[in-house]
């Protein structure tokens, strides 16, 4: 298949787990949740979303028409030097719309670690070496297991308790950031403090004004 990719970027981690951890950030094309056009803004499942997904047009995007060459890609944004295989996370828009077994076993075969974010209304192939799943008010999981749930924090209609059986290692509530960010931390912090199955995840990205 050929791989619509938004951009690729080497960044630290800015949310959940890997928070300050160096990586490689494949953000795929599309979502299926949001056209990514404001003017669509309102029928979005995650309203609050602020990430462009939508065209091929940013730093490294572009069309692949081979999973090797978006993993030589991908690899060539990881320091030369650095010890060990690239951290890749592929992200998006919607990853497991893309995201294949023939991508995964090209990114292996480089030695990277494949982290993938993703809303969990999809089923995630095998071989994901770290799977993020954020849930979105009004959809239906389909991935029910993994590493990380990281919800927003808060949602209309979602209760965090509601996730709270599934079989993931660590459970994460990131505040919303929309206009009420104050409160929503305030409120983050305190469900934390009440509930402490969850912990905090901070936008460590927009605190140091990183990419």
């Amino acid at each position: 298949m050929a791989y619509q990719v938004h951009e690729l970027f080497y960044s630290l981690q800015g949310e959940g787990f890997h928070a300050g951890r160096p990586a490689v950030f494949c953000r795929f094309a599309g979502c299926n949740l949001w056209s990514g056009r404001d003017e669509e803004r309102e029928l979005a499942a995650c309203v609050w979303c602020d990430t462009d997904f939508v065209g091929t047009t940013g730093d490294g995007g572009g069309e692949f028409a081979a999973a090797a060459a978006l993993a030589d890609a991908i690899v060539r944004r990881w320091p030369g030097d650095a010890a060990g295989g690239a951290l890749v996370v592929c992200t998006g828009g919607e990853p497991l719309l893309q995201l294949d077994p023939p991508l995964l076993a090209a990114l292996h075969a480089r030695g990277c670690t494949v982290a993938v974010e993703t809303n969990g209304t999809l089923v995630p192939p095998a071989g994901i070496d770290w799977l993020c799943v954020s849930p979105k008010a009004g959809t239906e999981l389909a991935a029910r297991a993994g590493d990380e749930l990281k919800l927003v924090y808060p949602q209309a209609g979602l209760d965090p308790q509601q996730y709270a059986g599934l079989a993931f290692r660590h459970f994460f509530l990131q505040p919303c950031d929309d206009a009420r960010r104050q409160e929503n931390t305030a409120a983050a912090v305190a469900y934390c403090l009440a509930h402490p199955q969850w912990r905090l995840s901070v936008q460590l990205h927009k605190l140091l004004q990183i990419r």
